[in-house]
């Protein structure tokens, strides 16, 4: 890895460089660092604000940390209300197409209409401020209508994805507390209806909280409804109660905008609370920063909103910034593996934001189907969810942004809120890396005690301050918020990340992986992201997954999954090949014990690969909480 940290920079185009938003990191980042709370005065200034805030930072109550208080906003206000009397009104807010082939646009004035609408039809059925609205819908312009709708009344929105089983459904309803559910009657998953509503319906036999569930009709499944609990919501957006003119309601800025469940490896989902002021302030700067957004984009993050990165970068920062935004409802590969390239190339895409997990995932089916299509729009490419594999960097870059788009490489996470750690389009990248921090935030490698580790060592990654984006607290449980999330440094403030990372001599950071994911081979410490990435490198893998095993001598050993490119054999050759291929990219120590060819391997449904459902299976073990799987 270290030969691979010093590697040559890809550096930015001239082009890139003079149209930059940002021409200078390195003095901007000292300024937001020394003068923190200003640099965030002065971002939360490109907002609007019902009322000035009183005080930038409030951190009197550690962690329990507030921004902009005393300040009143409104996140709708941001994105839809302020754009309706400039150009920006008549601009396409939103692109939608289905994996059907159907196609629906809306203008930010459109927007407006369908969100007003959406929110007088949530306050005919009692919705208040401060309610939680749980959303389990599929990827369609209802469901971003519906998380706007909710925010624009001031309730909040509990989004659950539309993937989650009626367990997963009825756990996060339960602990919500949610009276209202907003659903649709399916969805539609490589040509296959989803029977949603069916699911909802299950959930709802265990819910009681539950008195009143709006159904959309997306795909005409015949769904199950039930008298006076049951609506269709296009009866109800065809009576008077429908207006198309709804007030926003002014909001404190920490009042609660959203809360979303993060499963994490282990436990009961924790429901991460998000609020209106900081989230709108933080959500913005990042993506208007790191993707340098123009007046003309055309933005497509390939993520479901479902998810973090849906809320914060499908449908908050980008409506706030005023960029045409790009959904798609539907697998990455279906009918065939050019959906996407057909899609980047009929809507002229100038930002693709996907994860590593599905570039691999298409990275199988070779280059011809990605070269068929004109790419040229594009102008910078984004990655989330996971570490990129060097390999798959390069494929990106070359094949996907013919070697003229840098890679903003994301490291967030549900409970930061936004990117933490990201290049800018004028950073020199190192494949696989994640760069430097944003601007305010101090990343820290650090060892058991907080101290800081020697660059090149493997240390855990902790965050040195407070950020606007963060989450408040876990919804009900501020003690479990303090006890996972800080204080293991004694009278250090860190907020611990769960992931172990390293720095270069540069400076540059690298995300080894969740500190779950790392594995003790005779007391050598091997990163899964690591072995992946040189199982990955070979040429005729597609994805890898490494686990650990117990072992009597070694403490443990490496046991991996791969899935190979297509037209690919697996056979025993090629498992001793890959064993070898390893060990000359990494070391002796961390060749495998076991190669195993599959088919398709464990996910949840960000794309996050479940190392522990496959170190359950090796060992017999019960594979606990699947909620969160893909299939």
């Amino acid at each position: 890895m270290a030969d691979k940290q010093n590697m040559a920079l890809v550096h930015p185009s001239q082009e890139i460089l003079d149209n930059a938003l940002v021409k200078n990191y390195d003095e901007l980042y000292q300024y937001s660092i020394e003068n923190r709370e200003a640099f965030w005065a002065e971002q939360a200034e490109t907002l609007r604000w019902i009322k000035p805030w009183d005080k930038v930072l409030d951190n009197s109550n550690k962690p329990f940390y507030k921004w902009f208080t005393g300040g009143e906003i409104n996140i709708v206000d941001n994105a839809i209300d302020r754009h309706l009397t400039g150009e920006t009104r008549n601009k396409l807010a939103i692109i939608w197409e289905s994996e059907a082939g159907q196609v629906r646009s809306f203008s930010y004035y459109a927007l407006n209409r369908e969100v007003s609408q959406f929110a007088n039809v949530l306050k005919s059925m009692g919705v208040q401020k401060g309610d939680i609205v749980t959303i389990y819908m599929p990827q369609i312009p209802e469901l971003v209508f519906a998380m706007l709708a909710c925010a624009k009344i001031g309730a909040a929105h509990s989004v659950v994805y539309g993937g989650f089983s009626y367990e997963a459904l009825a756990a996060r309803i339960e602990d919500a507390e949610s009276r209202v559910l907003i659903t649709a009657d399916g969805g539609f998953r490589r040509g296959k209806p989803i029977d949603l509503k069916a699911i909802a319906n299950e959930a709802m036999k265990r819910s009681p909280t539950i008195e009143v569930c709006i159904t959309v009709r997306n795909n005409g499944i015949d769904a199950e409804m039930e008298s006076e609990r049951d609506f269709w919501y296009h009866d109800l957006q065809s009576l008077p109660i429908a207006s198309p003119k709804c007030p926003t309601e002014p909001m404190d800025a920490e009042d609660p905008l959203f809360i979303l469940y993060t499963s994490g490896t282990t436990g009961k989902p924790k429901g991460m609370l998000h609020t209106h002021g900081g989230y709108a302030v933080y959500t913005a700067t990042t993506h208007r920063m790191m993707f340098d957004i123009k007046p003309g984009d055309r933005y497509w993050c390939a993520a479901d909103p479902g998810w973090i990165t849906g809320h914060s970068y499908i449908v908050y920062a980008p409506l706030i910034n005023g960029a045409t935004v790009m959904m798609y409802e539907g697998a990455p590969n279906y009918p065939y593996p050019n959906r996407w390239w057909q899609m980047v190339e009929k809507y002229g895409i100038n930002i693709l934001y996907t994860s590593p997990t599905a570039l691999r995932g298409l990275m199988r089916f070779g280059d011809r189907w990605p070269q068929r299509h004109d790419l040229s729009s594009l102008r910078l490419l984004g990655s989330v969810g996971e570490p990129i594999n060097p390999e798959a960097w390069r494929w990106y870059h070359e094949v996907i942004g013919g070697g003229r788009c840098p890679i903003i490489d994301t490291w967030w996470q549900t409970e930061t809120g936004g990117a933490m750690i990201c290049p800018l389009p004028i950073t020199p990248l190192k494949p696989g890396s994640a760069t430097k921090p944003f601007f305010g935030n101090e990343i820290g490698i650090v060892d058991d005690e907080g101290n800081e580790v020697p660059a090149g060592e493997e240390g855990k990654l902790v965050i040195k301050n407070p950020w606007p984006g963060m989450a408040r607290t876990i919804y009900k449980d501020d003690a479990r918020y303090a006890e996972l999330y800080w204080g293991d440094y004694g009278d250090k403030d860190y907020y611990k990340a769960g992931d172990s990372a390293k720095v270069d001599e540069d400076g540059y950071l690298w995300i080894i992986g969740r500190m779950d994911e790392v594995i003790k081979v005779s007391g050598y410490r091997l990163g899964t992201a690591e072995i992946e990435s040189a199982l990955v490198s070979h040429h005729s893998v597609s994805e890898a997954a490494a686990i650990g095993l117990p072992h009597e001598i070694k403490g443990n050993v490496i046991h991996t999954y791969v899935i190979l490119k297509e037209g690919v054999t697996a056979d025993k050759p090629l498992a001793q090949e890959l064993k070898e291929h390893v060990a000359s990219e990494i070391g002796r120590i961390a060749m495998p014990e076991e190669v195993s060819f599959v088919e398709a391997l464990p996910k949840t449904r960000s794309g996050k690969i479940m190392r522990r459902v496959l170190r359950a299976r090796a060992l017999g073990q019960d594979e606990g909480d699947l909620s969160t799987l893909e299939e």
